[in-house]
Parts: structure tokens; C-alpha cells; sequence
């Protein structure tokens, strides 16, 4: 098995960030591959990563940054595959991440979700994939039909809740 997304962070201690795009291409059977590269302290490795990436078999990239989040536009300077760019919270509540990630220069496009966001980063790579993988796109419809039948059951469960002056 080799991967085809890779998700890459700053350093390990954006894991518990991260690791909820690993937990959903994981449900997803998507093959993917983790690592820690930093657009400042690592550079060489960064670029011969982004360099190398779509020549083993990478497809999307997920890249996750705090502060000045550099990396996820690094990569995307070195390839030609999607990047989405995970800004991570660290000061000014992930502000200043957000904003370095979203802020490209044309010919440079990051795809960014919200700070955080791993999880909505692997839900996003996965539905790019789903365009060539049928199996995939199926599995992908049954995740989004189980986001919808957990607000059924919320309404069923409030329907239950009582207050006096509530009217059902």
C-alpha cells in the first residue's frame, strides 16, 4: 500500500490537530502517509519533499501551520498538487496562521480550511479523489447521508425535551 495524501505539520506538536485528518482518510481507507517538516527550520527537506511528492504517488497534500505558517505555501511553490493548508492555533487564536496561509500570490493557491480544520481538510482531499475513485465516492456519500441523519436524530431527541411554554 502507498500513500497518496500526505499530511505534513510544522512539528509533532501540531499532532493533536492533525491527527483528525489521519482519524477520517483512516475511516476512509485512504492511504496516506505523516510527517513533520518545517518551512524554517527544515527548508531543503520541505523543498525536495514538494519536489519529489507527486513522483511517489502523493495526489493531495494536507499541510498544517501555526504563527507564521509558511509551509503549506512552501509546498505549494514546489508542485504542482493541491495543497490544502491547515492553519493551526497558536497566537492571535490562529489569526495570524489563517492569514499567511490564505494570503498567496497568484500562480500559488492554497486551498485553506477553517483554523483547525484538519478534519474538514481530509473530508476536502478525499472528495478530490472521489472524482476518479467510484468506491470512494460512495463511501463519501454515506459519510455526508450520516452527518445529515445525526441532525434527524438531534430533532427527535428535542422534539422529546419539555418546557412549559415549548410548543412541539
Amino acid at each position: 500500500m502507498n500513500p497518496i495524501v500526505s499530511i505534513i505539520m510544522g512539528s509533532t506538536s501540531d499532532l493533536p490537530v492533525m491527527e483528525k485528518a489521519a482519524k477520517f482518510l483512516d475511516e476512509m481507507e485512504i492511504p496516506f502517509e505523516m510527517n513533520a517538516l518545517s518551512a524554517h527550520r527544515t527548508p531543503q527537506e520541505v523543498e525536495n519533499f514538494a519536489r519529489e511528492a507527486e513522483g511517489r504517488g502523493i495526489r493531495v497534500i494536507i499541510a498544517g501551520a501555526g504563527m507564521a505558517a509558511a509551509l503549506p505555501g512552501v509546498i505549494a511553490a514546489g508542485t504542482t498538487l493541491p495543497v490544502i493548508g491547515v492553519p493551526i492555533k497558536g497566537m492571535l487564536d490562529g489569526l495570524d496562521a489563517m492569514l499567511s496561509i490564505i494570503q498567496m500570490p497568484p500562480g500559488i493557491p492554497v486551498a485553506t480550511v477553517g483554523v483547525n480544520g484538519a478534519q474538514n481538510a481530509a473530508i476536502l482531499a478525499a472528495e478530490m479523489l472521489a472524482l476518479a475513485d467510484a468506491d470512494l465516492a460512495g463511501r463519501m456519500k454515506s459519510y455526508k447521508e450520516s452527518l445529515k441523519q445525526k441532525i434527524v436524530k438531534a430533532n427527535a431527541e428535542l422534539k422529546e425535551v419539555k418546557y412549559k411554554f415549548k410548543v412541539d
